[in-house]
């Protein structure tokens, strides 16, 4: 028995087929609407609006096959079964290609055309929970550009809202991809400097010998290649607010003249004697755990206490109760605009890889496995093979236990780390670098050298 009581429309101009048709799908709790031809089934399909349609194929008038095209044109997504007693090859793909869902030969065998009704039911349930996802989306289920409703994330919302309130420095922490650019925009945009300039600068981006430039401006003449002033992000976010991003990376003999700047709201461009003055909000982020950055030397301590008047924890997506199934409608809408196909939907399947998955590169991984996805399915189904591999897998450990043991040269564990660390960053070039300590120049040279094409 199928668990809804859906409406089958079914088409045939044989009143034996018809009753038999009828009388099985009853058994099998459906409730069936019956039509002598295609032009019947077309008015009864506008007034009655059937869920399934079981047709014949060779029909006077009109045929299965233009019928589907006929019911297609009203409602795209309304399964559609043929059958028929003169099957060919040809004829098989042509209706898959017309949009049938499936194609049956007669005499039926019942027990296929059960199992193919019930995974019409299915697909149809899972378009509806698609729908209501759609229509949460446009409810009260985020925040700004957040997508979200798990108790984890309503409360960095309201966190958010509080902060924007205030002038304090914030310091938002979170794993890599979590979005902690998009906080400090966010706070930017609530707050009463919302109209002055955000300027976002990524201390890990920037080479060490061009951190403090970057940072504060220097003067024309200040160091060989400064043929003219440079004006630095403190000055560009005057009026406004200042992120700075991956602030453990901040060199140390930089973070005592950015505590001056926090404490005194004055600075010195490099090789210049005139004090500037700002009028600066800062908002840092980190990817650690600041206090573990502070008891490593990496983060002064006291420049922790300055940064961190205000915290905000953004947590990884493998924490956000319920929010993949959202996060993931968001994401096929979104990816079906940009590359103008239809939103496919996603089996419960491959919905359940998604959620078991634990995403170390979180919503960042995550839109970019849903973007891949949605141009594979090109607007039909989105199935496990669309997933990387290692997404597919069952358990949550990596590809490959990494073990080194004599005998393999450092060139072969090197190549396994690389390779092993892709896999499991989903291919994310930049936080694999990140992860091993190199840059990502480095990894694309070692991808090339060893003739692999990620």
């Amino acid at each position: 028995m199928t668990q809804r009581k859906l409406k089958v429309l079914v088409v045939d101009d044989d009143d034996t087929m018809r009753d038999i048709l009828e009388m099985r799908l009853r058994k099998w709790g459906f409730d069936v609407v019956l039509a002598g031809h295609a032009r019947e089934a077309v008015e009864l399909a506008d007034r009655l609006a059937p869920e399934l349609v079981v047709s014949d194929v060779v029909m006077p008038e009109m045929s299965g096959l233009e019928l589907i095209r006929e019911l297609k044109g009203a409602d795209p997504n309304r399964p559609v079964i043929l059958i028929t007693a003169h099957g060919t090859v040809e004829m098989a793909v042509e209706a898959i290609k017309s949009g049938a869902v499936d194609f049956l030969t007669k005499p039926l065998n019942y027990s296929n055309l059960k199992a193919v009704l019930d995974q019409a039911c299915r697909d149809h349930d899972l378009l509806l929970r698609s729908r209501r996802l759609s229509s949460d989306l446009e409810s009260d289920t985020g925040f700004g550009v957040f997508t979200g409703q798990s108790p984890q994330m309503r409360e960095v919302y309201e966190l958010i809202e509080g902060l924007a309130e205030s002038e304090a420095s914030v310091l938002i922490h979170g794993e890599s991809g979590t979005g902690k650019e998009l906080v400090a925009r966010t706070i930017h945009e609530l707050s009463a400097r919302s109209k002055g300039p955000f300027i976002a600068v990524n201390a890990a981006a920037i080479p060490r010998e061009l951190m403090e430039s970057e940072v504060f401006g220097h003067e024309r003449g200040a160091f060989t290649g400064a043929i003219e002033e440079g004006i630095g992000c403190f000055e560009l976010a005057d009026g406004g607010t200042l992120f700075l991003d991956e602030i453990s990376e901040m060199p140390l003999q930089l973070q005592p003249k950015l505590l001056r700047v926090l404490d005194e709201a004055r600075f010195r461009r490099v090789g210049g004697a005139r004090e500037i003055s700002v009028d600066t909000r800062t908002l840092s982020a980190t990817n650690r755990d600041p206090r573990e950055s502070v008891r490593q030397g990496q983060l002064r301590e006291d420049l922790y206490y300055r940064l961190n008047v205000l915290s905000l924890y953004l947590p990884p997506l493998r924490e956000r109760d319920g929010d993949v199934p959202l996060l993931a409608q968001h994401f096929l809408e979104l990816f079906g605009r940009k590359h103008g196909i239809s939103s496919p939907a996603i089996r419960d399947e491959t919905m359940g890889m998604l959620e078991r998955y634990r995403w170390p590169g979180n919503v960042r991984e995550f839109r970019n496995i849903i973007e891949r996805a949605t141009i594979l399915a090109r607007g039909d189904w989105i199935e496990p093979p669309h997933l990387p591999p290692y997404i597919r897998r069952p358990d949550d450990r990596p590809p490959e236990e990494l073990v080194v043991t004599p005998g393999f040269t450092a060139a072969e564990v090197e190549k396994h780390l690389i390779l092993q660390t892709l896999d499991e960053t989903g291919d994310n070039k930049a936080e694999t670098a990140r992860r091993l300590g190199l840059n990502v120049k480095t990894i694309r040279n070692k991808l090339k050298a060893y003739g692999i094409d990620r």
